[in-house]
């Protein structure tokens, strides 16, 4: 038994190589690694499109929590009084809430929508492919709803610290420690259905339609992949498509986390609706920010879905590379 060791390890320093692992183990790395990319993809995307528009969301929220009427001019006046009052970064002020928010909940969503497209491929029996219409809008609701579930909180916090001045909260944990003294904790969760019923759409029409994009891209250029500004056209597609069809139930929702620092007593979606709808109109209460959003929202999600898919690219060419090297 002795000498067949000592041949084996002879064996390994004259150069032979171990077995190859086992096909179930081969697959097993080859999707955890799949899953461990999709989440730094995700987390990359978020970051770099929400730093890039994060003036914009922020004077959007202003706006949507009050009920001053809102135009491109006084939303150019809003930042530009903030600008002058507190300096230029603190037209990012609440980003690091974004951020903290933003990096989990795109990690996860873009991860998930890998994933689901994974398992309805398989059911669908369109495994690797493109998937049918509908379990092609089932997959980004269904990535939607489990990013937004798993970081409620940090987005009303987020909400939270865009709206007030920098003297009410300090830093993230502050907000957290504060509401839940004062409000309770179950005001972290304070417009969680409306969200629900928002990214549903929201998620879905997005993906659905960065997805059908690609696909008739693919199907009428003869090129499987696009280039990076049609990526970035298709995002913006989606954005626009996905934020219009769910923008009134992101009105409500901002409504309900901000109410403890505005002065409202908004309890139900329908009532707030009623209460927005009775005192500033339709178009002008849950429509308000909209037109920002058309600018904000397509240039947000072409981000992150350009970023995503270079960021997926770029790691499967270094794994390649990696591998080859070996």
């Amino acid at each position: 038994m002795g000498s067949g060791v000592q041949e084996q390890r002879a064996s390994l320093t004259q150069g032979e190589v171990l077995p190859l692992p086992s096909s179930s183990q081969s697959e097993g790395l080859k999707h955890t690694r799949s899953v461990l990319n999709s989440l730094f993809s995700g987390a990359l995307a978020g970051a770099v499109a929400k730093t890039a528009v994060a003036p914009l969301d922020r004077t959007k929220i202003i706006f949507q929590v009050s009920s001053a009427r809102f135009s491109a001019k006084e939303a150019y006046r809003l930042i530009y009084r903030t600008y002058l009052k507190d300096g230029f970064f603190s037209l990012w002020r609440g980003n690091s809430a974004t951020m903290v928010r933003v990096i989990p909940y795109a990690a996860i969503q873009f991860c998930a929508h890998e994933q689901y497209k994974r398992l309805l491929g398989g059911y669908y029996g369109f495994q690797g492919k493109a998937l049918p219409p509908l379990p092609r809008l089932l997959a980004g609701s269904m990535a939607g709803t489990t990013a937004a579930m798993l970081t409620y909180p940090l987005d009303m916090v987020r909400a939270r610290m865009a709206v007030t001045p920098k003297e009410m909260y300090s830093n993230i944990l502050h907000v957290f420690v504060r509401i839940s003294r004062e409000e309770g904790l179950k005001t972290l969760y304070r417009g969680f259905t409306p969200t629900m019923l928002g990214v549903i759409p929201y998620a879905g029409l997005s993906f659905f339609t960065y997805e059908t994009l690609k696909k008739l891209h693919a199907e009428r250029s003869g090129r499987p992949q696009p280039y990076s500004y049609e990526r970035l056209a298709f995002g913006a597609c989606a954005g626009l498509i996905g934020q219009s069809a769910s923008y009134p139930l992101d009105v409500v929702r901002r409504r309900m986390q901000t109410a403890g620092v505005t002065g409202h007593t908004y309890g139900t979606i329908l009532g707030t609706m009623k209460e927005i709808v009775s005192e500033e109109g339709v178009i002008r209460g849950l429509y308000k920010g909209l037109s920002m959003n058309w600018v904000k929202g397509p240039i947000a999600v072409g981000i992150s879905f350009t970023t995503f898919d270079l960021t997926q690219i770029l790691l499967r060419k270094l794994h390649q590379m990696g591998y080859t090297a070996r």
